[in-house]
């Protein structure tokens, strides 16, 4: 596919800068809390010493960093465009989804660290169990996020 001309010469604004460099930091919290909540969820083997301690740091990392990114979003469109995005319907739904599965892993992945040598190894399953439905969840909110606004 070729790029015409004009498109290829076009400057890059601040704005889209902005969001592009936005976005970069989104996907890889989008993997951190996917595939780290995997990764402990469906481990063959027992985890190194402090393995599973290291990966509920990334998941944890992986939330905060989707929770500022998101709100990054919306701040980077007020000061440039001087609104929020416009969203609505399903949109709006799927904002409200992804901001509580943000909320959920951020405090999921929090009690886990806090609570890891005291839960039993079904508790601790439990807990990456949910942190992945959580990031599936947000995934799949995004999905609608995105084409619908």
């Amino acid at each position: 596919m070729a790029i015409a001309p004009a498109a290829a010469s076009r400057p890059v604004d601040t704005h889209d800068l902005s969001y592009a460099l936005t976005q970069i930091v989104h996907n890889f919290g989008a993997v951190a809390v996917t595939a780290g909540a995997a990764g402990a969820r469906w481990a063959q083997a027992p985890m190194r010493p402090g393995g599973q301690r290291r990966l509920a740091w990334v998941v944890l990392a992986g939330w905060v960093a989707q929770a500022v990114s998101g709100a990054t979003f919306g701040a980077i469109s007020y000061a440039t465009l001087g609104q929020l995005p416009d969203i609505h319907g399903i949109a709006v739904a799927a904002l409200l989804v992804k901001m509580a599965c943000a909320l959920a892993g951020v405090a999921l992945s929090a009690l886990l660290l806090a609570c890891e040598a005291a839960w039993s190894a079904r508790q601790q399953q439990n807990a990456w169990t949910a942190l992945l439905a959580c990031a599936a969840t947000a995934l799949c909110a995004a999905a609608f996020l995105r084409w619908l606004s």
